[in-house]
C-alpha cells in the first residue's frame, strides 16, 4: 500500500483487553508507536516486523501493512495475529493483551 494510501486519515481509538488500556493510534504510524506515545509499553525488539516480539491477536477492527509481506504465516494472518510494530490502523482497534 503507498504510503498516501495510510497517512492523513486521521487518529483511531486502540483497546488492549483485558487490561482495559485505551489509546489513540494515528493513521500514519505504526500501532507499537502509538502506543510508546501513550505510555503504553509493549513487548518489542527489532521494530520491523522480523523478529515477532510484539506480536499480538486483533480481535477486532483492521490494519494494513507498508512492506509487502510482514514477519508473519499466512495462517497467522488469516488467524488475527498482527505485528504492530508495522501494523497501521485503519479502523478503531481491539488488541488481545493477554501475557502483557
Amino acid at each position: 500500500m503507498a504510503d498516501d494510501e495510510v497517512v492523513g486519515r486521521g487518529e483511531f481509538e486502540v483497546r488492549i483487553e483485558p487490561q482495559g488500556l485505551v489509546f489513540r493510534a494515528a493513521s500514519g504510524q505504526p500501532v507499537l508507536v502509538s502506543a510508546y506515545a501513550a505510555g503504553i509499553v509493549m513487548p518489542s525488539s527489532c521494530r520491523n516486523g522480523t523478529c515477532r516480539a510484539c506480536m499480538r491477536r486483533l480481535r477486532a477492527g483492521t490494519v494494513t501493512y507498508r512492506i509487502e509481506w510482514p514477519g508473519l504465516l499466512a495462517e497467522e494472518k488469516d488467524e488475527g495475529w498482527i505485528l504492530p510494530c508495522v501494523a497501521y490502523p485503519l479502523s478503531d482497534l481491539v488488541l488481545d493483551g493477554t501475557g502483557l
